[in-house]
């Protein structure tokens, strides 16, 4: 008489034979074993250069290891939010330069405010651009208008108080320069009506509002500043779910973008026509 564990034996056999095994979930380890010459194609040129697809492999433990929420979700959409910054050439975690964020079971990708102001300046167009809080006790002035004028003296000697409102200003190549100023409540207004992730556990907006304020207030500044088509593109990729490797991630077609006032795909049509 044959045992219990001849015949599970026997049966696992017989639903490889039959096709009916079901098959394993691949995980995200597994993904990146598979992909890995796929991600080596699809890699900047400078990553290819320092480690390859072995440097992204380690970008990507680290990830996981420092956030261990990503292994709940979709391996794709972080595979692919993690091949969007490296092919920023910004590298996510502690340098603030962007995020992988858990947002349901899907990986939604990031751009930091330090990262914006690296593609800023790789642009060739912007000498300088910054972002400042102003503090109660602080001096501060602006004007907009004909005579525009911005002004802040941090008060260092005693306490600042509480932060009301936030500013960016850049520095242009043909020397002409310009600012943004807005509220607290304008930003917490843009954050509630457009970053759908921002309720979430791991959103930067509850662990850095201070960077994720800067962030906004930069982004605003954008919408006045003499921006290249590849710039409209890179910057379009804030916020956005995707499910896909390209050599060219921009590509890609996002499943959930949600700040789109700057780099939609009919603005990055119209900057080309322009340029033609």
């Amino acid at each position: 008489m044959a045992s219990q564990q001849q015949v599970d034996l026997k049966n696992q056999l017989a639903k490889k034979a039959n096709g009916t095994e079901p098959k394993k979930k691949k995980t995200v380890f597994d993904l990146i074993n598979q992909m890995t010459p796929e991600i080596e194609k699809a890699l900047p040129d400078f990553l290819r250069k320092n480690g390859g697809a072995e440097r992204f492999t380690r970008i990507a433990l680290t990830q996981l290891r420092t956030n261990p929420a990503l292994l709940k979700c979709d391996p794709k959409s972080f595979l692919a939010a993690l091949m969007q910054s490296s092919q920023l050439g910004l590298e996510p975690g502690v340098l603030g330069q962007s995020y992988l964020i858990p947002y349901g079971k899907e990986v939604q990708f990031q751009i930091g405010y330090k990262g914006f102001i690296e593609l800023a300046r790789r642009s060739g167009q912007i000498l300088s651009i910054t972002a400042h809080a102003v503090h109660e006790n602080d001096e501060f002035e602006f004007q907009y208008g004909l005579e525009e004028n911005l002004s802040h003296k941090p008060n260092i000697r005693g306490d600042r108080g509480e932060v009301y409102c936030y500013y960016a200003y850049a520095t242009l190549k043909d020397g002409g320069h310009a600012f943004v100023v807005m509220s607290k409540q304008d930003i917490n207004r843009i954050r509630d009506t457009y970053s759908k992730a921002a309720n979430t556990k791991y959103s930067p907006w509850n662990t850095e509002y201070d960077a994720m304020a800067k962030k906004t207030v930069i982004k605003q500044l954008m919408k006045y500043l003499p921006i290249s088509v590849e710039l409209l593109k890179n910057i379009s990729q804030d916020e956005t779910i995707k499910h896909e490797i390209k050599e060219d991630m921009t590509e890609v077609p996002s499943e959930d973008t949600e700040d789109s006032f700057v780099g939609t795909e009919w603005e990055v049509q119209e900057e080309q026509k322009e340029q033609e």
